[in-house]
């Protein structure tokens, strides 16, 4: 017998060769207690940061805005400094420009509000009035029935004390923000490659700086092509509907622009801002048109307006690519303006597209992508 034959006989497929492959271990995850008070204090986080956040985000979004521009201009071989500065010096000369032009119709609208508010209440007494005649009936009945009740409800009025310094005190601070709210959006308009290349820079692995390149390159592209389509669709809108309200209701310019630039800035917002704007449309209609039914052409101009650009034109220019689910949106809507107001309704859009291309960027997460749609 050879040393070979009394060898162990050694399998065909060798002795450290597994039979089969073996599934990778699961990932941990953590309890759902611990990711709610995860979830909790980042919401805490939000609301209590708003001021140091919220400059740092509108600067974000309004740089957004003005890079498609920038990239325009850096064709036309004009250096980035040069054009951000030009792109922020016009956005603010517009801006104080039609501030100027809103701030006398502003002023007297809000000074003769509550007139206004009086004078309206016998309007909509004699348009519901059959409804109110039939409530008192019912009343009556119920009176009737139940026997008569002389008890009056206590009225408990309240009273708040006005602080004359609260203002002083928060004009300052409004200053400052939109003073860092303008110097934050030159900075990101003129630094913001720099920052993002010495960033990815940091980032110890090859394959992770490659994704993060493709993630920030298309929220870059995508996300301010998207701001600035729909910054310039709202702005249209605006200006077509004060066109209306001058020329076929005989409203004056400046007030025309007043509502114009409203229906502008509720755009941003969808379905909340344009619920308010019908809203708002209905009460300036019946606080200057006497006649019902001329009350009603500006919310029903404003409405029609809106079911075009939201049906026809959006879809059209924008395509699929950015569509976004309604239920999805109203509860960003709902949480980004409990947490920051007016502000959070302006952002909840773009973070939420932001979030999307993120998603749709990582392995694993097209299906929380596709959810978002």
């Amino acid at each position: 017998m050879t040393p070979h034959d009394s060898a162990t006989p050694v399998s065909e497929a060798g002795p450290l060769a597994p039979t089969e492959s073996q599934a990778p271990p699961p990932r941990p995850r953590g309890p759902i207690s611990l990711v709610v008070l995860a979830v909790l204090a980042v919401g805490y986080t939000l609301w209590a940061s708003q001021a140091l956040i919220l400059p740092v985000l509108l600067a974000m979004f309004f740089a957004l805005v003005g890079n498609p521009i920038l990239r325009v201009l850096r064709r036309l071989h004009i250096p980035r400094f040069v054009g951000a500065l030009a792109v922020l010096s016009s956005g603010i000369a517009l801006t104080l420009l039609l501030g100027l032009q809103l701030v006398r119709p502003a002023s007297e609208w809000v000074r003769d509000a509550p007139r206004e508010l009086r004078t309206l209440a016998p309007r909509l007494q004699k348009l519901t009035k059959p409804v109110q005649d039939a409530n008192k009936a019912a009343e009556n009945i119920a009176r009737a029935a139940g026997g008569e009740n002389t008890t009056r409800p206590v009225q408990v009025v309240r009273t708040e004390a006005n602080d004359p310094y609260k203002s002083l005190t928060a004009t300052p601070r409004m200053m400052a923000s939109v003073l860092a709210v303008v110097l934050l959006t030159f900075f990101f308009m003129v630094y913001g490659q720099d920052l993002q290349r010495h960033a990815i820079a940091l980032l110890p692995d090859r394959q992770k700086k490659k994704l993060t390149v493709e993630i920030l390159q298309a929220i870059e592209t995508e996300v301010s092509r998207y701001v600035l389509t729909i910054s310039a669709i709202n702005v249209t809108v605006g200006l077509v509907f004060a066109a209306c309200l001058h020329f076929a209701l005989a409203v004056p310019l400046d007030d025309a622009l007043l509502w114009g630039t409203m229906a502008t800035l509720l755009n941003f917002a969808p379905y909340v801002g344009p619920l308010i704007g019908i809203v708002a449309m209905l009460l300036m209609g019946f606080s200057m048109f006497d006649v019902p039914l001329r009350a009603l052409l500006p919310a029903a101009i404003y409405l029609g307006l809106h079911t075009l650009e939201g049906q026809i034109v959006t879809p059209i220019v924008l395509g699929r690519r950015m569509a976004l689910s309604p239920l999805v949106l109203i509860l960003a809507l709902m949480v980004f303006g409990w947490l920051w107001g007016i502000i959070g309704l302006l952002l909840a859009v773009p973070m939420l597209v932001c979030v999307k291309i993120v998603l749709s960027r990582l392995d694993g997460m097209d299906g929380w992508a596709r959810l978002l749609e």
